[in-house]
């Protein structure tokens, strides 16, 4: 099968097109024939090795020599064990707790990574979900308890995780001020954003405005600003971002906590199949869709990751896996 391929951390001109074997699916495993994949900032991080918490499992080369942890496709076998899943059953789902692997023709899969998918979601649609919008779900649901009538932050909101958490936080009924740059402004606005901020032109966080919830998905400022306009026992929620930023909120946050009553911290990412599921039920209900700014074809998987990693995608950047033996 076709694969993209890196043997060692680096830009993403080290992500090689190759041929390489076709997996086989152990006992609880399935074989997914993929036909679309999403590019997320991890993939950006795995590539480069940066934080340095990306190289955890493969300090000095990368672990696992295929990235793409956010997949669609067709069950073409399973293992002896495998009980919900069928051949032929079309799927979606995060990877990247059982061996990632997505940027091929093919993937193997644990079964409870997958979701079946519905017939009126496109492969891509479904590539877009797993990990991008179950981190917005958990961050604002789980770790941030969103309440109607709230004033929330989306730091960094023109991205996968960030268009997806602008549109759960106006399905809980919050008041939702966006920030990125200023080319994603009208996309973000048209989701349903009720304030934008272009960050080079206006530092969010001297405008004297304060917030009950703040989900920070870039990390680019201190926590001691985000401290400064976060109301009291508000919720501050730290989704990504560097190792300095991240190593501080874990010291400072808890010292907030104490002596504030404000919670601040940084989201774990969970995979987690009934999320998808309840996700794919906001899909079939209209209310919550996935933002796709561009599509490349597995042999540009190098430009997919970096245009993300550059920071220009307006929402998700999906890969389209085409397979010689397939029907136009």
């Amino acid at each position: 099968m076709k694969a993209i391929i890196y043997n060692k951390y680096g830009t993403a001109e080290v992500l090689k097109l190759k041929e390489v074997e076709k997996p086989t699916p152990k006992d609880n495993e399935v074989l997914i024939k993929v036909q679309a994949v999403s590019v997320n900032s991890w993939d950006w991080e795995l590539l480069r090795g940066k934080p340095f918490l990306a190289r955890l499992g493969g300090l000095l080369k990368p672990k696992y020599k295929i990235l793409g942890a956010d997949i669609a496709g067709q069950v073409e076998a399973i293992g002896k064990d495998v009980k919900h899943l069928l051949p032929g059953d079309e799927v979606f789902g995060d990877i990247s707790w059982c061996g990632w692997g997505g940027f091929a023709e093919y993937a193997c899969a644990h079964e409870n990574a997958l979701s079946l998918k519905p017939a009126s979601m496109t492969f891509e649609e479904a590539a877009s979900i797993p990990q991008a919008a179950v981190l917005a779900l958990q961050g604002l649901r789980d770790n941030g308890k969103i309440k109607e009538g709230q004033k929330v932050l989306i730091n960094g909101a023109g991205g996968g995780v960030g268009t997806f958490a602008l549109q759960i936080a106006k399905l809980y009924g919050a008041n939702v001020t966006c920030v990125d740059r200023a080319e994603k402004l009208n996309m973000l606005l048209s989701l349903g954003a009720d304030q934008v901020i272009d960050y080079a032109q206006e530092d969010f966080t001297q405008k004297g405005q304060s917030y009950e919830l703040i989900l920070d998905i870039v990390g680019n400022r201190s926590i001691f600003d985000f401290n400064r306009i976060l109301n009291p026992n508000g919720t501050y929620i730290m989704v990504g971002g560097p190792l300095l930023r991240i190593l501080q909120c874990l010291i400072t946050g808890p010292l907030y906590s104490k002596t504030s009553g404000k919670k601040m911290s940084i989201l774990v990412h969970k995979p987690n199949r009934n999320d998808q599921n309840y996700l794919k039920q906001l899909f079939m209900a209209g209310t919550v869709v996935p933002v796709i700014d561009k599509q490349y074809p597995l042999s540009k998987a190098a430009d997919a990751v970096q245009y993300l990693g550059e920071g220009h995608a307006k929402g998700k950047v999906v890969i389209r896996v085409e397979h010689e033996n397939d029907q136009s």
